[in-house]
Formats: C-alpha cells, structure tokens, sequence
C-alpha cells in the first residue's frame, strides 16, 4: 500500500490516561478481561466441536462467531496491554495499517455473520420441520464465507483509502488503537470522496444486515404470534432471545459512534463505546450463548467428567 504524504512514520496512541496508577489498573482489567475472553470463547469452540449434538447449524454458527471475537479482541488487546504498561506509546505505519484492515475486516464480517444467524432462526422457527434439509452444511459454510469475503472486501477498500490521506495534523492518535475517526481528524485536505466511500460502506456492511435482522425478525414475531400456546411462544421466542441482545449489544454501539454526524463526536466518550465493542463485548458472547443454554451446559459437563 502506497503511503500518503505523511511525514511520520509511526503514530502515538494515547490510550485512556497518563496517570501511572490507573494505567496499572487498566492492565489487570484488561489482562482479565482478554483471558476470560480467550478461555470462554475457546472452550465453546472446543464443544461445539467434539459434541455431536451441537453439530447443528445454530451451533456452527456460533462456534464461527466465538472464532471471529477471539481474534477480534486478539487485535486489539495485545497492544493495549503494552501501551498501559510501557513508556513507548507508539505503532508503526505499518502496524497501524494491519490493526485497522484486520478490526475493520473482522468488524464487518460480524455484521455479516449475525445477519446470517438472523436467517438460520428464521428458518428454524418459521419451518422447524424442513429446518435440518433447508439449512444443509454447504448453505452454512457458503454463508460464514460470505461473510469473510465481505468483510475483507471493504475492509481492503476503506483501509486503502484512509491511508491514502493526507495526515498533515500530526501523529498523536487519541485513541487506544488505530481507529476510524481519530485518524480522519489527524487528516487535512479533500475528504468529500473518502466521506461519500465511507457513507457507502456503512450503508453496506451495518445498515443492509440490520435490515436483513430486522426483516427476518418480523417474520420471525408473525409466526410466534400464530403459536396458540403461551408455553410454545415463550420457547420459540427462547431460542433466538440470544442472538436477539448479541444484535442489540453490537449494532447498537457501533451504529452510535459511525452514524452520527460529526458535529456530536465526542474522542473521550467514544473510546468508552470503542472498549465495549471490541475488548468487552468479545467476552460477553460466550456467556450469553452458554449460560442458558441446556445443551452448552451438558456438552461441559461430559467434557469435565
């Protein structure tokens, strides 16, 4: 990748303080935070993996989605940990260019991926008895890389195009990572192009899967609501209730930092919205689809005996 007219040839990140003692504070959150992430995450996958009975397209699902926040928080964390602790606050160009492609990449396919799981409880809900033909491995595989190849996709164009500007603003990022919005304000000259690309993009990859969730929402609510047993709505409501907050949870943090306009942008406020979704939000996946979940929690059980 072509390098724009920078001088620098690394950026300082910030972070979240300069105070000594919150930065020691910091680290043991995120460090415990980054392994509950890593032990949570890898023993779903390890489950879903050696269970037979959570070979199941609902649980293919998940297990790709366990994968995709392990190595999303796996971006991120590592260098936060060194930037708390260490008196060297910088990254490379070139670092900050694979930091960015690979969240964006990963950002963008979790969209992706939780719009294809939108789908999979529509069809398990509203056609439970051709569920197990309709949702057939090949459908499952094509759609978790379809949602890769999407991801990657724009995230190859909205990387190229961010560091093709020119960062005449200096080289301090006010972020803990390499981050959309504080790079574009260390920018100066035209940006009506990158801004109309940028529009696009989120009109791409959060706006058409939120529709996608949505729609297969509405269908999925029409069909509870024909369900004459209270019993029976509850349990078919049960089975997509969480995948139901993962959607609320993601979409609903990321949507409030990149939709807005930027007369409202606020760096210290969003770097709060920023950790939710990248370091916490990771971490959370695993227990939302594991501790109300029977089959998950007999799938342990066997593995611990």
């Amino acid at each position: 990748m072509e390098r724009s007219n920078h001088t620098a040839t690394e950026f300082i990140l910030v972070g979240f303080t300069t105070d000594p003692t919150m930065q020691l504070v910091l680290f043991a959150v995120f460090l415990g935070v980054y392994s509950l992430t890593v032990v949570g995450n890898t023993t779903l996958i390890v489950l879903i993996c050696k269970d037979s009975q959570l070979h199941t397209p609902m649980y293919f699902f998940i297990g790709n989605l366990s994968f995709l926040d392990l190595w999303y928080s796996t971006v991120y964390t590592p260098k936060i940990l060194m930037t708390c602790i260490s008196e060297d606050k910088s990254i490379s160009f070139a670092g900050c260019v694979c930091q960015f492609f690979f969240s964006a990449g990963l950002a963008y396919s979790e969209c992706y991926l939780l719009a294809a799981m939108a789908y999979d409880r529509y069809m398990a809900i509203s056609k439970p008895l051709l569920y197990s033909q309709a949702m057939s491995v090949k459908l499952c595989a094509s759609l978790v890389v379809s949602s890769y190849l999407g991801g990657f996709t724009n995230s190859s164009i909205i990387t190229k195009r961010t560091f093709a500007l020119n960062f005449c603003s200096g080289n301090v990022i006010d972020d803990f990572f390499c981050d959309l919005l504080p790079l574009v304000k260390l920018a100066c000259g035209k940006k009506d192009g990158y801004q109309t690309v940028l529009y696009f993009l989120l009109a791409s990859n959060v706006i058409t899967p939120t529709v996608l969730i949505l729609a297969s929402y509405l269908f999925i609510v029409a069909t509870i609501l024909r369900i004459r047993s209270t019993q029976g709505r509850l349990k078919a409501f049960s089975t997509c209730s969480s995948h139901l907050i993962s959607v609320t949870l993601y979409y609903g943090s990321i949507l409030y930092i990149y939709s807005r306009p930027q007369s409202s942008y606020s760096l210290d406020r969003d770097k709060i919205v920023s950790t939710f979704y990248t370091v916490v939000f990771p971490v959370l996946n695993p227990m939302i689809y594991s501790l109300r979940n029977k089959d998950v929690k007999e799938a342990l059980d066997k593995l611990i005996k």
